[in-house]
């Protein structure tokens, strides 16, 4: 079984994603959400390959991987024994702009939004 690390910057992000649900939902429901997300990202404990390698989806070479959850994306990378959760995006983020500066959008998808 793997060891689950997050990063400081996800840890923080977290905690940002707590406060924010508690005060637009009632405590069972925020409660609830963050409790399905950290289930979720449990599973890389003993499936790191549970996500969606990157390189696969994008022309992009790298060792990153991600897992969508709760309308946000987490990028990980596992080493021997250990999965670290290095940055979390919301959905509505581009998250391969911000971290490779490749925009992940389609034309189709930038005149459909008009964006």
């Amino acid at each position: 079984m793997n060891k689950l690390e997050f990063a400081p910057l996800v840890k923080k992000k977290l905690i940002i994603l707590k406060e924010w649900l508690q005060e637009n939902f009632d405590a069972d429901t925020s409660h609830k959400v963050l409790e399905e997300m950290l289930s979720d990202l449990d599973i890389l404990k003993e499936f790191e390959k549970s996500g969606t390698n990157i390189s696969e989806v994008y022309a992009v070479d790298t060792d990153y991987w991600f897992l969508f959850t709760h309308r946000h994306y987490f990028i990980y990378r596992f080493e021997s024994e250990k999965v670290t959760v290095v940055q979390m995006f919301n959905e509505k983020e581009d998250f391969i702009l911000k971290l490779f500066g490749i925009s992940g959008r389609t034309q189709e998808s930038i005149e459909y939004w008009g964006e």
